[in-house]
């Protein structure tokens, strides 16, 4: 039976600050280069050409799974969010913004934003491109998405737009009317302000899973979010998710009565168009 002999040594070394200084250093430069590394690799692939194109009812798309794991500040200083670890909600998670390969109602290089499960392996295409150690170390893959869940787009002017039978909407909110100071405002449950569309401009009573929050990454790194919620113009769909537009909820944020706002955080008076 073989036996193995362990010599251990009792002594303990203490590192000075500056040994464990250095090994920190060491260890954050070794990180820097590998993910330039990794920059580099994902900007060749994501110059490289595409020929994918799409069949009707599918979006092509191709996304940077890593990108909503970064936060640049105002500086422009670029940290790690692990967004991942204790963090159960797969609409913070999950990647969400996504460039257009193949369309028919997007122009191919527009952003688009899509659904926070569309990232899936039954929509990823596979072996579209040869087996090398660019594409396999890239985080840039590519997709063939429904459109119904693309939810939103950048314009040629750098706005972001609806899809087709979706607009966008803001939470409606109760100011507090007591005596005390610092109390946040109540939300209106059941109802959304909508901000595009026909029905622009109104309170409509909607259906519980319309107030859809779309998290995403921003033009300039940071987190950004939106609400959007299905609503097909002029046709009948059993997907409708505006119920009823509610002209008193309307009449009293047009008079400031009412607050709207994504959160209780950003709950202001309506700003009147100019």
């Amino acid at each position: 039976m073989a036996v193995k002999h362990f010599i251990v040594d009792p002594s303990k070394y203490a590192l000075s600050k500056e040994d464990i200084q250095d090994i920190e250093i060491g260890r954050v430069s070794k990180y820097t280069s590998n993910q330039k590394q990794k920059d580099r690799i994902n900007e060749t692939v994501a110059q490289s050409k595409c020929n994918l194109k799409h069949i009707e009812g599918r979006v092509i798309v191709s996304v940077d799974t890593q990108a909503k794991n970064w936060h640049t500040f105002q500086d422009g200083t670029k940290i790690r969010r692990e967004r991942q670890f204790n963090e159960f909600n797969r609409r913070i998670t999950e990647p969400v913004n996504a460039i257009v390969i193949s369309a028919d109602k997007v122009p191919s290089g527009s952003e688009i934003l899509i659904s926070h499960n569309a990232i899936h392996e039954s929509n990823r295409i596979f072996d579209y491109t040869p087996i090398s150690g660019v594409f396999e170390a890239s985080d840039i893959k590519y997709y063939s998405l429904h459109e119904t869940d693309c939810f939103a787009w950048r314009d040629e002017k750098e706005q972001l737009r609806p899809m087709k039978n979706f607009c966008f909407a803001l939470r409606v909110f109760k100011p507090y009317s007591g005596l005390m100071l610092g109390i946040e405002p109540t939300l209106v449950e059941g109802v959304l302000y909508i901000t595009t569309g026909e029905f622009k401009g109104n309170v409509a009573h909607v259906l519980k899973a319309a107030d859809y929050e779309i998290i995403f990454q921003g033009k300039d790194g940071r987190e950004e979010r939106v609400i959007r919620c299905r609503h097909f113009e002029d046709e009948y769909n059993e997907k409708e998710e505006l119920v009823a537009i509610a002209h008193d909820l309307t009449d009293k944020v047009i008079s400031g009565k009412l607050l709207i706002g994504l959160s209780t955080k950003d709950a202001n008076k309506i700003v009147p168009d100019n």
